[in-house]
């Protein structure tokens, strides 16, 4: 994974009946001639709704890296993938026939990375309700990741970034009960590197990270529970071996107070998210880190409600592109 010098990035544009399409058009309008090239990728007819409302200044010019078209030209590019039948584009509307666009939409740009033809892709918020109505098992961008690049699911985890924080996660979009089940040195071992990896990427050569308990106040030995003696402990053991600088696991609450670390370690889905949601509710980017590919999404869903209404704020798609092409010294400082 590596974030160094000028950025060709993938937009998918995400659930098109949300407001996945509006965002990704607002933020490529904003950020065109910026020093960044950006790639729409999606249905055409789409993103072509939403140029005539937010970027009619701008010309669409088509992208086939297997023709030559690249990023020439003045305009927004566009990556077209035909996927969304046009009765199915009601934005608002929850449809098995968006669902499956989405996903669509993220192998285009997935598979345009593997091939170097881009060197990041960022998915627009999607919804897990129409995509399982399509038929296909998905709980969320990491396992889509590790699936399309035949990574194991349980290799790919998600690190959260907002302006304030940066927490990844052992575990996700699973039952409490077997998220905690799962949870074994191996895996947060595997976890930390991953998220080492990454903020490296983006910027610090040599991160602390912060491991936070299983248990509250990480089991106050063993009055609490046992796991962090036998889980947590020993994986910190072998990170420290492996000359990496990480603290714990302590009580997420006292970890998160004290902020001396670069990244935060969560062991679910909840304990990392609930922190940054409550600090940063739109402008936070979202990792999928492990796969070898690099991959964001952003930290809010498609909003349904207002999907279509021209009111959708790009602020989470505009933060995260800068993160990943490193513009503006938008990556937040070392804590």
């Amino acid at each position: 994974m590596t974030l160094q010098g000028h950025k060709r990035i993938a937009l998918a544009i995400g659930e098109p009946n949300g407001i996945g399409p509006e965002i990704a058009v607002k933020a490529a309008a904003a950020l065109h001639g910026r020093g960044v090239d950006l790639l729409l990728v999606g249905d055409a007819f789409v993103i072509r709704h939403y140029a005539r409302q937010h970027a009619p200044q701008l010309a669409l010019l088509p992208f086939d890296a297997d023709a030559g078209a690249g990023f020439d030209g003045p305009g927004l590019h566009v990556a077209d993938v035909p996927a969304l039948p046009a009765a199915a584009f009601r934005p608002g509307e929850i449809l098995a026939d968006a669902g499956a666009a989405t996903v669509a939409y993220v192998r285009a740009a997935v598979g345009l990375a593997r091939r170097g033809a881009v060197d990041a892709v960022i998915g627009c918020p999607h919804s897990e309700t129409s995509v399982q109505r399509a038929g296909i098992a998905f709980s969320g961008y990491p396992g889509l990741i590790a699936e399309l690049t035949s990574t194991p699911e349980q290799r790919v985890f998600l690190l959260l970034v907002s302006p304030e924080l940066r927490i990844g996660h052992v575990t996700l979009h699973e039952r409490l009960h077997d998220a905690l089940a799962r949870i074994t040195t191996d895996l947060v071992v595997d976890a930390a590197l991953a998220l080492i990896e990454a903020t490296r990427a983006l910027g610090i050569a040599r991160p602390r990270l912060g491991v936070f308990g299983i248990n509250p106040h990480a089991g106050e030995d063993g009055l609490f529970g046992d796991d962090d003696r036998a889980v947590n402990v020993p994986a910190v053991a072998r990170l420290r071996a492996l000359g990496h600088a990480v603290d714990g696991p302590a009580g997420a609450d006292v970890m998160l107070s004290q902020r001396r670390h670069d990244v935060y370690l969560a062991m679910y889905h909840d304990q990392g998210h609930i922190p940054i949601k409550l600090l940063s509710p739109m402008t936070a980017s979202a990792l999928s880190v492990g796969a070898g590919v690099v991959f964001s999404s952003v930290g809010h869903g498609c909003a349904f409600d207002i999907a279509g209404r021209g009111v959708a704020d790009p602020q989470a798609v505009l933060r995260t592109v800068r993160m990943l092409a490193g513009m503006d010294g938008s990556t937040i400082q070392q804590g």
